[in-house]
């Protein structure tokens, strides 16, 4: 035996692993997210919060551990669809791993997210809880698990929709069982949208409602179904001999079975072979005569529609802000176990600089949650499809450098930043894409109806408070401010200006975030908290707002002891970050 011969023993080998940084599974995800537990005493009403914390904490645990483990088993056993039972009858069904089903009963059974905003009795709390309770659960959720929230989703902002425009007889039927935490009687549900000519165009749907008595019947396929064996789904058709194009959509709810207890008459085709969300089933459906029965006025089923719009797309900026928090996490997890050339990699001054650059978006999505989850309703009509272009967009770039930060292993499917990434992109597709939603914010929320201007004076009226910010800063970002929504407006005003759609949305938004970072930062510093928003706030205007001068480097001086804060463990105080906004 060779002197050498040791290291290729058991023993060596499991040493030399001790070198790879650990991942977050094991944490409790609620207990080291600071922002989250700093935040939320400032937008939700102290009694609800006392209530929910040890939910929340219950939550972190899990997601940290349990539904960890569940998700990622979820993962690797996906959905088969069945196209016959073993009698052979034509009643295709959708095989699900234990793992998944599980997962369903603690999102909606344990904690009922699906129903907290729609009923009291929901985690003990007597009445229906404000939408920030719901998103801040998703924000956690999503952390472990992305897929399973669009059910979720999809079944809450659905009851609303039966709830605002079904008939007395469709809510004693269905809403009860719509809200059920008990999975022998839930009634999870699902919106089929996209067919095949139409995509984002949802005008050009073809799918036909034919009148059959007192319900209709659906004849046509729709092409990307996410919960396709759901119990019920709302969608978009075309009755028979209606006007085309989006005037001529009625909106209508499907259930799966029958009220004699019979299959409706459609079939799940196949399910997608989709590159992230892969725990949750995705499928093409044909509708050959299904029974469906309206839901508002046939003219108006587009418009209808849009009422979930505002909810799905905070939902989705929960699931961003997440999955964009567990990536932070990850790669500060990354970077504070692991030593290069000779020192841990996060006191490398370059590995420090792209931290913050991940810590600075994954902040602003937060802020930008709490905020649509609790913002006048005047101002959700610009703000979410801001928030969701680019909260959407930045959790790709955030992913992507998590995955970076813990370098060779991060592309291994073993640790969770490949499907991080994978997860992230999808994001990008649902409500709309960046392009849909950009439009929506600057032709339609700014151009038609000017919802710019109820956003600029909810913001006015907070700059307005923040007492302790150096007026030469308070001056940059009010700029900041106008100067976006001169931009937006300018955009707005003629339609050859679309393609600069995109570039007035993410203004807007950055804008937006970097004024809540200071009053968030003020507010928390006064009370001898932690005042490091007002670092990240700078850190927008300078990085995110307008591009930085690179080769000034005296000017970027500053930076050096903000990142030092931000990636401190010690709560930064109110007169060393407002000093340091204008250095």
């Amino acid at each position: 035996m060779t002197v050498h011969a040791g290291l290729a023993r058991r023993e060596a080998s499991s040493r030399r692993s001790m070198a790879l940084a650990p991942t977050c599974r094991g944490l409790n995800y609620f207990a080291i997210d600071r922002s989250i537990r700093d935040l939320l005493p400032l937008y939700m009403d102290a009694p609800l919060l006392a209530h929910l914390e040890p939910h929340l904490a219950e939550l972190g645990a899990l997601a940290g551990g349990r539904l960890h483990d569940l998700s990622d088993q979820a993962e690797r056993h996906q959905p088969v669809l069945h196209s016959r039972d073993f009698y052979g009858h034509d009643e295709e069904w959708v095989e699900y791993h234990p793992a998944y089903r599980e997962m369903e009963q603690i999102a909606f059974g344990q904690f009922g997210m699906h129903a907290m905003c729609n009923r009291g009795g929901v985690l003990g709390w007597p009445s229906a809880m404000p939408p920030l309770a719901k998103y801040v659960f998703h924000y956690l959720f999503a952390q472990a698990e992305f897929g399973l929230l669009c059910p979720v989703n999809l079944t809450d902002s659905s009851s609303e929709l039966v709830r605002r425009f079904g008939s007395g007889e469709l809510h004693e039927r269905y809403l009860s069982r719509m809200w059920s935490q008990d999975p022998a009687t839930l009634l999870k549900c699902a919106q089929f949208m996209t067919e095949k000519a139409g995509g984002s165009d949802v005008g050009a749907a073809e799918l036909t409602a034919v009148r059959d008595g007192a319900h209709w019947r659906l004849y046509g396929e729709k092409w990307f179904c996410s919960n396709a064996d759901a119990e019920l789904a709302v969608l978009l058709a075309r009755p028979e001999g209606a006007v085309g194009g989006g005037r001529g959509l009625g909106l209508f709810l499907m259930p799966k079975t029958l009220p004699d207890g019979s299959r409706n008459a459609y079939r799940i085709m196949r399910l997608k072979d989709k590159l992230g969300s892969r725990t949750m089933a995705s499928g093409e459906i044909v509708f050959d005569g299904a029974v469906a029965y309206q839901l508002g006025e046939l003219d108006q089923g587009l418009k209808h529609m849009l009422v979930m719009v505002n909810s799905s797309r905070v939902s989705h900026l929960a699931r961003a802000a997440g999955m964009m928090r567990r990536c932070l996490n990850e790669a500060l997890q990354a970077s504070r176990h692991r030593n290069a050339f000779g020192r841990a990699v996060v006191d490398h001054p370059l590995m420090r600089r792209q931290l913050v650059k991940l810590m600075v978006p994954t902040e602003q999505a937060l802020s930008a949650l709490l905020y649509s989850a609790t913002a006048p309703e005047k101002v959700l009509r610009l703000l979410t499809p801001i928030v969701k272009y680019r909260a959407c967009r930045d959790n790709v770039t955030v992913a992507t450098g998590a995955m970076e930060a813990r370098g060779g292993n991060g592309y291994i499917e073993d640790w969770p930043n490949a499907r991080l990434v994978r997860d992230a992109h999808l994001g990008l597709i649902w409500e709309g894409t960046s392009n849909i939603n950009a439009l929506d914010a600057v032709q339609r929320a700014v151009g038609k109806v000017g919802a710019h201007a109820a956003l600029r004076d909810d913001l006015a009226s907070r700059l307005a408070e923040m007492q302790g910010v150096p007026g030469q800063f308070r001056t940059r970002l009010e700029g900041a401010i106008n100067s976006a929504m001169r931009f937006a407006e300018e955009v707005a005003a003629r339609p050859e200006n679309e393609r600069f759609c995109r570039a007035a949305a993410g203004k807007l938004y950055h804008a937006v975030t970097a004024a809540l970072f200071i009053q968030e930062g003020l507010r928390l510093g006064a009370s001898g908290g932690d005042a490091r928003r007002l670092l990240l706030a700078r850190f927008v205007l300078e990085h995110r707002v307008q591009e930085p001068n690179t080769l000034n480097l005296e000017s970027r001086r500053w930076e050096d002891e903000a990142i030092d804060l931000l990636l401190g463990e010690a709560p930064v105080p109110l007169s060393r970050a407002a000093e340091l906004l204008v250095r």
